[in-house]
């Protein structure tokens, strides 16, 4: 199963709801990402005239195909109910939220992006988190170690 992370969103941001959503993709895009040739590190999303877009999101060009292949960092379209996006919007524009893709998968045929709604971290928390990390590896290193 192939699966995208994001793995500097929960270094970066306290990720207070998740959102699943589909994506608008080409045909070339959805076989670059079936093998794995896409990255999301530098991705986010943004509300715009009532619709979620996704911008940033490097999705490898396909190398099988011709001279229609895709651009490689285009705005691509989320697939959200209005409600949702309504909530979203709300939550972007008054609480200070930000739109972070956390992962990409596939479920059955189609692409999802699960959306975390997140607020950034200060410096301090980042070294807090790292530090419960780094003890939490150290546990379980000590279990191991006395389990043998």
């Amino acid at each position: 199963m192939i699966e995208i992370k994001n793995k500097k969103a929960t270094f970066d941001y306290f990720i207070e709801e998740e959102i699943e959503c589909g994506i608008v993709l080409k045909g070339t895009e959805i076989k670059s990402i079936r093998n794995g040739l896409a990255n999301i590190k530098d991705c986010y999303a943004i509300i715009k005239n009532n619709e979620v877009f996704l911008l940033n999101m490097f999705i490898a060009k396909y190398d099988d195909a011709s001279i229609f292949n895709h651009d490689e960092r285009r705005t691509r379209k989320l697939l959200l109910n209005k409600k949702e996006i309504l909530k979203l919007k709300d939550k972007v524009e008054v609480s200070g939220y930000t739109l972070i893709p956390i992962k990409v998968y596939f479920k059955g045929n189609k692409v999802k992006v699960l959306l975390g709604l997140g607020k950034g971290k200060k410096t301090y928390d980042k070294r807090n988190s790292l530090k419960e990390k780094d003890i939490k590896r150290e546990i379980t290193r000590t279990l191991k170690e006395n389990n043998k």
